[in-house]
């Protein structure tokens, strides 16, 4: 396992990290969400993100209790803030500075743990003072609860702003956590230029858009069973938008570059985010211990240039680069 720099930081993380969003407390049972961390932690894997919306609440619970007698310093734990924990009451959303301290006090509880790593604003809050908001951060990090703070689904401009703020109230924005893989590139062209000027990062979610790159899913043939295609708790929405039959068709079309290199599709599509030298990491997620043994064997691979060229030349038009789909919602929800 090879680590990265978090953006302008001293930190170091792994460059493949351990998400549970859609599986802990939700998709998976308690039991076998353990036995993936642990998986996580025997390939080598430290690093952890999470948030308090996950699952409502129980996958930073399930995500505590399976790290805990781990030696904390050893350790990258991230979570977020934005998104709404039951009841979902007028206060319970946004990055307003009740919500974040009440937010903070929340995941560490449930983490069992006294700081988090990274503390990141879930999504832009357009209803709040951006000058609120990152004086609550701000406070946070003095008071120990976080040590780095980062931003997830920031355009550029929001990056901009949130960076120049922070740096007046004494601290820096490392990371930013926006959807990115071959399909999904609209951060390319404003974000991550943007990024680099700031010295920030990118946690990626979703490398292998939802399972699709992983080429399990095929044109014309119904998903398989237990698949997050056909998981109605929440993936068979996330994942909606790549399971057109030309997409899928494009698709396929990597496994011949993916064998020449002796990897499996999924490994391709990690490695292919990882070549991105703005990428601190790559979350990975699992529903079996042995995903992520799997998922860990793309840590390292260096794609050559020709099998690049010919990833952007199998999938098309078929691949999303448009920036302005780099948003947040324009209202809280609650």
């Amino acid at each position: 396992m090879e680590y990265r720099y978090l953006g302008r930081s001293g930190l170091k993380i792994t460059e493949i990290t351990y998400g549970n969003w859609l599986t802990h407390g939700s998709q998976i049972e308690n039991d076998v969400a353990a036995s993936c961390v642990q998986a996580a932690l025997d390939a080598g894997i430290s690093t952890f993100d999470t948030a308090d919306a996950y699952a409502n609440g129980a996958a930073e619970e399930v995500l505590g209790t399976a790290l805990k007698g781990q030696r904390r310093e050893s350790l990258e734990v991230f979570t977020k803030v934005y998104w709404p924990v039951w009841p979902k009451g007028p206060n319970d959303t946004g990055l307003s500075r009740k919500h974040i301290m009440e937010g903070i006090n929340g995941s560490l509880r449930r983490l069992q743990m006294d700081y988090v790593d990274l503390y990141q604003a879930h999504r832009y809050d357009h209803e709040t003072p951006l000058e609120e908001t990152i004086q609550a951060f701000a406070d946070v990090v003095r008071a120990g609860k976080a040590l780095y703070i980062g931003v997830s689904e920031w355009s550029a401009q929001q990056l901009r702003h949130g960076q120049a703020l922070a740096k007046e109230a004494g601290f820096a924005i490392v990371s930013n956590q926006p959807q990115y893989s071959a399909l999904w590139r609209v951060i390319e062209a404003e974000v991550v230029p943007a990024s680099k000027e700031l010295g920030i990062s990118q946690v990626v979610w979703s490398p292998m858009a939802q399972g699709v790159l992983s080429g399990k899913y095929l044109p014309g043939q119904p998903a398989p069973e237990g698949s997050r295609a056909t998981d109605e708790k929440g993936g068979q929405n996330t994942i909606s938008g790549f399971m057109a039959d030309d997409v899928l068709t494009r698709v396929q079309k990597l496994r011949p570059i993916a064998d020449e290199l002796g990897l499996k599709m999924s490994q391709l599509a990690i490695a292919w985010v990882l070549a991105n030298p703005n990428v601190a990491t790559a979350l990975v997620g699992a529903s079996r211990p042995e995903q992520v043994a799997e998922n860990v064997r793309a840590s390292g691979v260096k794609i050559p240039a020709e099998q690049m060229s010919r990833i952007d030349d199998a999938l098309g038009t078929s691949v999303e680069r448009d920036p302005a789909k780099t948003q947040s919602p324009g209202t809280r929800v609650a």
